[in-house]
């Protein structure tokens, strides 16, 4: 490990995809791998703990961070902020230590943008069904809330293109040792057979028939197209490290992280 810098890890997906319970299991697993904590002003859900699962923070200190520039991304849905601060990821990387970022499509858009040496990761639902079946079975949302995730998800599918590595998450076991994997191959610089693995265009592929995922050019066809506008805003590089989801998309498409 001396003199090694560590690879910062970001992992992305549609809310009830499982990246939560996915990337702990990595961290526990390896102990050269600490988990990147965020700064969100929503408020905590019941078993969350501040430090553990997010910084919580009031919107006028996050506010005040932003100005500083203290976030290497930010982003805001339908009126909560979210954000990785610089130094959650300087420091563990400068020590040596691989870092993995739980972040939303836009956090990851900004971090690819900012950083050469983040490699990306979305994970991904079996079928759009399962999906459904997932964020229902938490049993804490009402139909119109969870309409709102799914809803957001249609968009979300389209960013899986650009990241570098997709891997299914049917089993939370099979999804931990695939990241892993990544990992392990990220970190001794030898590649082939992940990327062939769970290179996005092999899984997207796989995929067909059972997961709504528009295509690159988001069009030709595509049953959601009414989405293009939004799905190319995710895409196309922004000035600004704030995307605001919630001013892009329907009053209807709220976070939910």
């Amino acid at each position: 490990m001396s003199g090694r810098r560590g690879i910062p890890f970001v992992v992305s997906a549609p809310s009830g995809t499982g990246k939560t319970t996915v990337c702990r299991a990595v961290v526990e697993c390896d102990e050269q791998v600490e988990f990147s904590i965020s700064h969100a002003t929503r408020p905590r859900r019941p078993g969350e703990q501040d430090g553990v699962h997010f910084h919580f923070v009031s919107a006028e200190v996050f506010a005040e961070r932003v100005a500083a520039g203290g976030f290497v991304e930010h982003a805001e849905y339908a009126g909560n902020q979210y954000g990785t601060s610089w130094e959650s990821i300087d420091e563990p990387l400068a020590a040596g230590r691989d870092l993995l970022l739980e972040v939303e499509v836009q956090g990851a858009r900004q971090l690819r943008s900012r950083r050469d040496d983040a490699r990306l990761v979305f994970l991904l639902p079996p079928s759009w069904r399962e999906l459904e079946s997932r964020l229902r079975g938490r049993g804490t949302d009402s139909e119109e809330a969870i309409a709102k995730p799914l809803e957001t998800a249609h968009v979300e599918l389209a960013a899986v293109h650009q990241f570098d590595y997709a891997v299914v998450n049917d089993s939370a076991d099979e999804a931990t040792q695939a990241l892993l994997a990544i990992i392990h191959a990220e970190r001794s610089d030898a590649t082939a057979d992940v990327r062939e693995r769970f290179g996005r265009a092999r899984v997207v592929e796989g995929l067909k028939g059972v997961l709504p995922i528009p295509g690159r050019s988001c069009g030709g066809g595509s049953g959601y197209q009414s989405s293009g506008g939004l799905i190319s805003q995710l895409q196309a590089p922004t000035p600004d490290a704030s995307v605001s989801l919630g001013s892009q998309a329907s009053a209807s498409s709220e976070k939910s992280r």
